[in-house]
């Protein structure tokens, strides 16, 4: 690894929001008075050791802000893993390395803290692997079976995968290659016979999925805002 290493943040926001029941794509829908992605986009750009933010959405979409602090890709793909991908490539394509550190971040987790992409950034800039930021579950967790609960799975060592989720970014293009379509880039790894680190995040690192998020979302921006 470098020994002042380079992090890069890519957010793929190439999806339609179908879940969310809004009129378009979710990280366009006003959050608080602005648009929910630049939410997300203003926690990057209060970490100082962030060298560069891009933001990957789908050919053709114009809707996505320019700003000083990021840059913007028109590379998506038809999936996230897609996205991703062509967003490592573009990086490559402006300059970053193979041993670089690349945060993949939920357009849709506006809720996260610099502190916490900064405990991130500790906890994996010395590791060979990388890792994700995670929560421990609390919850009962039920298997359904036909709209029923079927069985009650045991919750010991589950955790809640979020994200930054931060690797190499060589190592990322050779796991997102070798694994094809996956939900997120942790899973990827983990098909190459590597381990991420978990790194405990927070309960109010939400991604705003459902309609009732947007409710919480800016309930939560609230109280930070108070």
């Amino acid at each position: 690894m470098n020994a002042s290493p380079t992090c890069h943040v890519l957010i793929p926001a190439g999806g339609s929001g179908s879940r969310a029941g809004t009129a378009g794509p979710k990280q366009y829908e006003l959050l608080a008075g602005r648009m929910l992605v630049l939410h997300t986009l203003d926690v990057f750009l209060r970490v100082p050791r962030i060298s560069s933010v891009l933001v990957v959405v789908a050919p053709g979409d114009e809707r996505m802000p320019r700003g000083p602090g990021w840059q913007v890709a028109n590379c998506g793909g038809e999936t996230r893993a897609q996205s991703v991908a062509n967003g490592l490539a573009e990086l490559k394509a402006r300059g970053a390395q193979d041993a670089d550190w690349v945060l993949v971040h939920d357009a849709a987790r506006c809720l996260l803290r610099p502190a916490q992409v900064e405990r991130l950034i500790d906890a994996c800039i010395g590791d060979e692997v990388g890792g994700l930021l995670a929560q421990p579950l609390a919850d009962t967790l039920k298997e359904e079976d036909g709209g029923r609960a079927g069985r009650t799975l045991p919750r010991q060592h589950k955790w809640l995968a979020q994200t930054p989720q931060m690797f190499p970014l060589g190592l990322l293009r050779r796991a997102l290659d070798h694994a094809g379509s996956v939900t997120d880039e942790a899973s990827a790894v983990e098909g190459l016979g590597l381990k991420p680190l978990l790194v405990p995040g927070s309960a109010d690192n939400i991604k705003v999925t459902w309609p009732e998020d947007f409710a919480l979302a800016e309930a939560l921006l609230g109280s930070r805002m108070r």
